[in-house]
């Protein structure tokens, strides 16, 4: 009897104990089945949602245009950028065409220059060459000329001193007289061909012949430096 009372409280305590527990993870499976389903229906009304979401005019949707907006002008201030640079190599491209046209001209016009100084140097390069040949000749002739005048002048001496040579004061002149006294002696002489008297004393020329000296004795003596003659009265007469 005892023994079944023991047992019989024993059960009764599983019971208690074990049944609240039962009934929670019965109650547990059901909200976890449950919670499935809510979220299986979650997600299909967020899909509905995001399938059926309009953007237009919400915020996201101004960000973003602002954002688009941002890189269009950015895009823009580019290629406005870009077309300056563009402008300005043109520019610099034309310039630079016009410098490369100046500097052919001014080398055309260099050479053209360059050319008539040549020019103008062979100008006066012949021109120089012809005025040395006529100084040249004009030497020549001058030199013919000192030549002919020197051969002449030898010529004319070669016979004035022949002629010279040839006087004979002894035929020419007689000695007349010689008056005065020491150095002072003088000589008078008379052509033998026109009868004129002339006095002479030392140092005076006769037909190119200076007198050297008068005496008494010797009577004049007349010399040239080559020849000397002398004129007395004894030989005169």
């Amino acid at each position: 009897m005892q023994n079944n009372k023991t047992f019989f409280a024993a059960f009764l305590f599983l019971m208690l104990v074990a049944v609240p527990g039962y009934v929670r993870a019965a109650d547990i499976s059901t909200n976890a089945a449950q919670d499935a389903d809510v979220a299986a229906e979650m997600e299909a009304v967020s899909a509905d949602a995001v399938a059926a979401y309009d953007a237009s005019g919400s915020l996201f949707q101004q960000i973003t245009d602002l954002e688009q907006e941002k890189v269009l002008m950015e895009l823009e201030k580019e290629r406005a950028q870009l077309d300056l640079e563009l402008d300005r190599l043109a520019a610099e491209k034309i310039k630079l065409h016009m410098e490369i046209d100046e500097l052919s001209g001014r080398a055309e016009q260099q050479k053209q220059e360059l050319e008539n100084a040549q020019a103008k140097l062979e100008a006066e390069a012949a021109k120089l060459a012809k005025e040395k040949e006529q100084l040249e000749a004009q030497t020549e002739e001058l030199q013919s000329r000192t030549t002919s005048a020197k051969s002449t002048a030898s010529t004319t001496t070669s016979t004035a001193s022949n002629t010279d040579d040839s006087i004979s004061f002894n035929k020419m002149y007689r000695l007349v007289n010689v008056i005065g006294a020491g150095t002072q002696l003088q000589a008078t002489i008379e052509n033998l061909d026109t009868g004129q008297t002339k006095t002479v004393s030392v140092g005076r020329t006769v037909d190119g012949y200076t007198v050297q000296s008068i005496s008494l004795d010797d009577g004049v003596v007349f010399t040239n430096g080559d020849d000397t003659q002398m004129l007395n009265i004894s030989k005169s007469k």
